[in-house]
């Protein structure tokens, strides 16, 4: 007998729809109807969504100083909340989960007006705009990487961690395997849309400054936008080595499990999911990340030694030439590196966020579920 719908609301972004794809299939293995809210950009990250069916409602961000721009985003908003309400009476949630971003503002609005429990997930050390503007209307915060207890709401804040996929879970079943001098070194580079822009200037160069030895040793899995594909592909075939080039990879928790060193961005869905697998990373911030959000997660995993934090404007092809040829030619530390990030890592998060979702749909508080958990 299902236990009712649980509605989840998330940003368009990988780094919004993948927490929510872990939690959903949390849920319905406890016997919930998962249905998704998000954007038209959500459909190349959405394909394996465990839900009964993915809605699509009006939603604009309020970044524009022009009054007709802001006048056409709040009719916007306005049209994605009647749009949501008329999607909450219909469905008969027992609770919206918001996962950040945009589109999470109209279901979520709707839901606190109907009186429906509602409950947000942050993934990042600092908390984004949209689930800032629904912090003080929800009933629940679960925090990837924010403070039990701190923060501007520390009564409704539970640090569950960051969930990850089931492909996540799998991955982080095969223990790391060093690469010797002579052997292959699998390289993962990868960082959103923007990150990978920047590795795609930066990494071919980097790479060509190698010695020959090492260089035959790699092989590369890199992220790339559709418009450097030709120009990032022209560069592999000149070095005459091993790589797999592309603008999206499905199968990246796989490669992630093979990888001797990931070279990314720091979301905080990309630090956890490293996290679990337990894999070395050098992890270069976005520079232009709202509130340096990116900074504060890389430094949750470099604290712990699983990580090294370099900031894109300290970091040069000479430079990621170096440590490549540091690296390959010290398995022992890369190792200490990988065991040092599985520490940090939350592979039970989604289990956790679950119990949270649960509670708060039966109505229970933030104060009895932590007494629950003591």
């Amino acid at each position: 007998m299902s236990k009712g719908i649980a509605l989840l609301a998330a940003g368009g972004t990988g780094g919004h729809v993948f927490p929510a794809e872990a939690l959903a299939f949390k849920l319905k293995e406890r016997g919930y109807a998962v249905h998704l809210v998000t954007d038209s950009r959500a459909e190349r990250y959405a394909g394996k969504f465990p839900a009964e069916e993915i809605h699509v409602v009006p939603s604009a961000t309020i970044g524009s100083k022009n009054p007709v721009a802001v006048a056409r985003s709040l009719w916007t908003l306005w049209s994605g909340m009647r749009a949501a309400k008329k999607l909450i009476q219909r469905l008969k949630p027992v609770i919206v989960v918001g996962f950040g971003g945009y589109p999470t503002v109209p279901p979520l609005l709707a839901a606190t007006r109907l009186g429906v429990p509602a409950m947000i997930h942050e993934q990042n050390a600092v908390m984004g705009r949209a689930n800032k503007a629904m912090a003080t209307r929800v009933q629940g915060i679960a925090g990837g990487f924010l403070p039990e207890g701190g923060g501007a709401f520390p009564d409704k804040t539970v640090t569950t961690g960051n969930p990850v996929r089931p492909a996540i879970i799998a991955a982080a079943e095969v223990s790391y395997t060093p690469s010797h001098p002579g052997e292959a070194f699998n390289l993962v580079v990868f960082g959103g849309s923007q990150g990978a822009q920047y590795f795609s200037k930066a990494l071919p160069t980097a790479i060509s400054l190698l010695d020959d030895a090492l260089r035959l040793r790699l092989r590369i899995t890199q992220q790339v936008r559709p418009e450097d594909m030709e120009m990032v592909g022209g560069c592999i075939a000149k070095l005459e080595m091993g790589a797999d080039i592309a603008p999206f990879f499905t199968d990246m928790a796989e490669r992630l499990a093979k990888a001797h060193l990931v070279i990314c961005r720091s979301g905080a869905s990309t630090v956890s999911e490293i996290s679990v697998i337990g894999r070395p990373a050098v992890l270069v911030p976005y520079p232009h990340a709202l509130d340096h959000d990116q900074a504060a997660n890389a430094a949750a995993l470099a604290a712990t030694g699983g990580a090294k934090v370099i900031a894109q404007s300290e970091l040069s092809p000479e430079k990621i030439a170096a440590i490549l040829t540091a690296v390959m030619n010290d398995p022992e530390k890369l190792s200490h590196m990988a065991a040092a990030a599985k520490l940090a890592g939350k592979p039970d998060a989604a289990n956790l966020l679950a119990d949270m979702v649960e509670a708060i749909a039966a109505g229970r508080t933030i104060a009895e579920l932590k007494r629950t958990r003591a």
